[in-house]
Parts: C-alpha cells; structure tokens; sequence
C-alpha cells in the first residue's frame, strides 16, 4: 500500500518561506508523476504544481510561478514544495499527491494521496 507523508507545513508571515515534505513508501509500480494541490476552505482541491519522476520536467499553477519550485529526490522517494514570497491567498491545507498514468491538472490524475498538511501565511 503506497503512503504519501506530508511534513513542513506551518504559519509564517507574509513575504517568508517554507519547504514542504513528501516522502513515499510501499510502491509497487513506477511512479509517472507527483503534484502538490491546495484546497482552501470552502473551495476546491486545486493543482499548485507537478513532477514528472523520470526527466524531472515540472508544470505550475500561473498564480505561483516564479515563487514556488518543485524538485524532487529520488534515492529518497521525497519531493518538495519549496514556496518563496508567500501571500496570506496561499493559505490552504496542501496535499501531495502521486500519478502511475500521465501528470494532470486535477485531483482525478492521481491515485495516491497524502493527508495534507495546513500552511497559513499571516498578513
């Protein structure tokens, strides 16, 4: 059974930093992609940015381009949301998430889930 492990998250003033934690363990099959997404509340689960694990190519939301990176390590089976610049509208629960067929733009991509961690940016 694949588990995702979400760590990082926290409250942190606007203009700081942060640097989200996933690590994944029990995989059976090669992993196609791995996405963090963000839901805020009362909103929907939204794409923030994505990996492909083999080439490292990376796809980002327009409204965190140029602030947050996504960049993985694959002899730990970790990738990482490196967020810079953050605004009080990036306060969400952030999910990672991990793809076997292609890497989307929505939660239905995704075949794995972590549990989420609640980043909150105070203005």
């Amino acid at each position: 059974q694949v588990q995702l492990v979400e760590s990082g998250g926290g409250l942190v003033q606007a203009g700081g930093s942060l640097r989200l934690s996933c690590a994944a363990s029990g995989r059976t099959f090669t992993t196609y992609a791995m996405a963090w997404f963000r839901q805020a509340p009362g909103k929907e689960r939204d794409f923030v940015a994505g990996i492909r694990w083999s080439g490292g190519t990376t796809y980002y939301a327009d409204s965190v381009k140029g602030r947050f990176t996504i960049f993985r390590d694959n002899a730990k089976n970790t990738v990482y949301l490196q967020m810079n610049s953050l605004k009080p509208e990036d306060t969400a629960v952030y999910y990672c998430a991990e793809a076997y067929r292609r890497l989307g733009y929505t939660v239905d991509d995704y075949d794995y889930w972590g549990q989420g961690t609640q980043v909150t940016v105070s203005s």
